[in-house]
């Protein structure tokens, strides 16, 4: 029996995008989430996952043949210098800019920055100014 420990955020289980072109998500994803500092952590056929994000070809089991796009999806940045990364690295990555990183009005701090997937799904990152977390990410440790 093996043990397997998992990591979630606070607010969302989890995110399935159904897109057409899984390879060119996989290299946007790698891009964007690498420069949050978040590692692709699945990979088989159909599919790739990182965190809360599963991420899967219409034509693979998890999927029911249709891709979903035109999604809004927001991922955490730890500070500024973070979103401007993501921003850069998105764009590098074949993502369409779809709000420049600055600040934004949703309330004092809040500085994210947009781009289109290769589907057209809308992704953000975000950092909501300076705060202190109760923790890092929910722990989720069981036998399988």
């Amino acid at each position: 029996m093996q043990t397997q420990d998992l990591h979630r955020g606070r607010l969302i289980d989890h995110l399935q995008l159904v897109v057409t072109d899984l390879d060119a998500s996989r290299r946007f994803y790698e891009a964007v989430l690498g420069a949050l500092g978040v590692p692709i952590g699945g990979d088989g056929p159909g599919y790739f996952w990182a965190d809360e994000l599963f991420v899967s070809s219409p034509d693979s089991e998890a999927a029911d043949g249709v891709p979903t796009g035109r999604h809004h999806l927001a991922f955490q940045a730890r500070d500024r210098a973070m979103v401007d990364a993501f921003h850069a690295a998105g764009l590098a990555a074949g993502g369409r800019d779809h709000g420049a990183p600055g600040e934004r009005s949703y309330h004092p701090g809040y500085y994210a920055a947009f781009l289109l997937d290769p589907d057209g799904n809308n992704i953000e990152a975000v950092f909501h100014g300076e705060a202190q977390r109760s923790a890092a990410s929910v722990e989720i440790t069981f036998d399988g």
